[in-house]
């Protein structure tokens, strides 16, 4: 192997933001701390008026969140698209399971679901198409909502996971160029302790000056013979 050879390196390895990923873990355990604490149920039968536009106000805001960031994401614009992403795909699950769990309080609107995390089994088992049969809506109200979701996960959801994979692959390649460029040059470089070919050590800046230095005085003394010989 020659001396203007290098041997050769392995990839570098990319590491995820921290931050972005302590965001996208925290807001993701409020929202499930949201989810298995508030009194869901005092919507629903009391207040059937009062659910059907709540329900619809947080399905169109999710919506048209979601529409921004994945535009974000193709744009290259906004901070942390991905984050968001994943938040927004998370939260709009947690209002189909929440719309679930309180219409699950009347009877005869679904059988097999009685808890919160009945409700948000069903509704990733439904996200994902897999329909075990355990738990079945029976009643015109949850059949609509399931219609509603199956719908929106086709549209919507499978939009902002192909965004969201894009921004992951484009920031890890990011990443890895960024580690393969390596670091910049030193703070204490100067130019005069520059380098030549060959790893030698080049004229700086000191250098320079005095070869300037040198070459006016030997035009200084050929000038000033001249005129003597004169």
């Amino acid at each position: 192997m020659s001396a203007n050879q290098q041997p050769p390196t392995t990839p570098p390895l990319v590491h995820p933001d921290p931050r972005a990923w302590g965001l996208l873990l925290g807001s993701f355990a409020l929202l499930m701390l949201g989810y298995f604490t508030l009194p869901l149920r005092a919507l629903g039968d009391d207040r059937p008026l009062l659910s059907w536009v709540l329900f619809a106000a947080v399905l169109t805001l999710l919506t048209g969140l979601l529409l921004a960031r994945i535009v974000d994401s193709i744009r290259g614009t906004g901070r942390h698209p991905g984050v968001w992403l994943a938040f927004l795909i998370c939260f709009s699950l947690t209002v189909f399971a929440g719309t679930y769990y309180v219409m699950a309080d009347s009877p005869g609107e679904f059988h097999g679901l009685v808890t919160r995390l009945d409700a948000l089994y069903f509704t990733v088992v439904t996200m994902a198409t897999i329909g075990y049969g355990d738990i079945t809506a029976a009643g015109q109200g949850p059949r609509l909502v399931v219609l509603l979701q199956i719908v929106y996960n086709f549209v919507f959801l499978a939009a902002a996971a192909g965004a969201l994979s894009r921004t992951v692959r484009s920031g890890m390649e990011v990443r890895a160029h960024r580690a393969e460029d390596g670091p910049g040059p030193l703070p204490g470089h100067r130019l005069g302790h520059g380098h030549g070919h060959g790893g030698k050590p080049g004229p700086g800046l000191g250098q320079g000056r005095r070869s300037r230095g040198l070459l006016r005085g030997r035009k200084h003394h050929r000038d000033g013979g001249g005129h003597e010989g004169g």
